[in-house]
This record gives structure tokens, sequence and C-alpha cells, in this order.
């Protein structure tokens, strides 16, 4: 069984405010992969100053071919000396390296020259396990050291969020310390879904917790 199907094209205006799913990448049965917006990206055209992805400037347009390709064009090069530390921390199997989409979903795409994300719709299922990042840091303004590599983390379901049907928090210990990653949040709202597991994976610090990825698996 597959991992993910369908991958969301996230975009937010800048640190700190909402993520919004602006399109969709899916691979069908026959191994094609189809992209297309969402109507929310043309509401954002004017709302937030969205423009576009490059490459896809036609928001009403559904298109397909190589698009895995042309979005697989942000990844880290399979050449790269160190690419084996890059795919045992996304949690990737070599043996699927050569797959962009595969690849887009388990390592989300980003890159510091844009504020788009590529954060797959997981399936639920026993050997589940994928990277997310800890959201609202920017709100929690947490201390450094509030928490280690290794760290157990627990979640708790926010059916009251009034700006997302699938929040999930998360804390350490009593402590509520973030969200789920918006989208990420989904699979937590499946059947057996209480059974999922959070730890800390990495963290960055700079006189406060700047970015912390959490492993969440079975």
């Amino acid at each position: 069984m597959m991992e993910f199907e369908k991958i969301y094209l996230v975009w937010r205006k800048g640190k700190g405010t909402r993520r919004h799913a602006i399109g969709v990448l899916e691979k069908t049965p026959d191994g094609k992969n189809l992209f297309h917006y969402l109507p929310v990206a043309l509401e954002l055209v004017k709302e937030e100053g969205f423009t576009p992805y490059t490459e896809f400037q036609d928001m009403t347009k559904s298109y397909n071919g190589n698009v895995a390709e042309i979005f697989g064009q942000r990844l880290t090069k399979s050449d790269r000396s160190d690419i084996s530390n890059f795919y045992k921390f996304w949690e990737v199997d070599p043996e699927r390296a050569s797959d962009k989409f595969y690849l887009l979903g388990k390592t989300q795409g980003l890159v510091p020259t844009d504020n788009f994300e590529f954060l797959a719709d997981y399936i639920f299922q026993p050997k589940v396990h994928f990277l997310t990042e800890l959201a609202g840091l920017s709100k929690y303004n947490l201390p450094k050291e509030t928490l280690k590599t290794g760290d157990l983390l627990r979640f708790e379901k926010d059916i009251e969020n009034p700006y997302d049907k699938f929040a999930v928090k998360v804390f350490k210990g009593n402590t509520e310390i973030g969200y789920i990653k918006k989208y990420h949040s989904k699979i937590f709202y499946e059947p057996g879904a209480e059974k999922l597991k959070l730890q800390v994976k990495a963290v960055e610090e700079n006189g406060i917790l700047k970015r912390a990825f959490l492993k969440v698996y079975l």
C-alpha cells in the first residue's frame, strides 16, 4: 500500500502566517502525475498577494505529464556527497529515491527561496512513518532546550479550532508547545490514530526554539 497518493501544495505569505493548500499533486493508478490549483488560490491572489508557481501560471488548468519532475527541481541533488544522510534524516527509502513524487511528499520540498511546501496526505497503515515540523512556534516563543532530540511528546485533537477542522495540539508532558503542521494533521483523525507516537527528531535553536522536526510513527 502506498504511503500517500495525494500531496498538497501549500503556501503561506510568510513566517507566522496561516498555511493554505493552494493545489493538489496526485498520482493516478496508472502511475501518472496530475496537478491542479484549488479555488482558494484565486482568492489568495487578491487577499494575500499570492502568485502562482512559476511553471504553472494558469490557475484554471489541470496539468499532467512531467509535473512531478518540474516540482522535483527543488529537491536536493542525488549526486551530493551527503545525500545518504539527507535520505536517512527524512526517512526516505533509498530504493524509491528516483521517484520525484515520493521524494516531494517525504521531504516536503522545502527551499529557502519561497514559501511553498509539499505536504503529503498520509494514509494510516501499520508501517506509517514520516517527519513533520512543529507548527506555531512563533506564537509560543519557547525557550531553547525546551525540546531535545529523542523526547517523546503527546498530542490531542483540537476539535473546536475555528481555523482547521483537523487541528492537533502537541504537548511535552502537560505543557502545550505547538501544533502538528496543517494537512499532516489529517492522519491523526483516522481510526486507530490514537496509537500514533511523536518523537523529536531534530531541533534548531537561536536563543529560543526556532524549529523542531517530529517523527510520526506507530
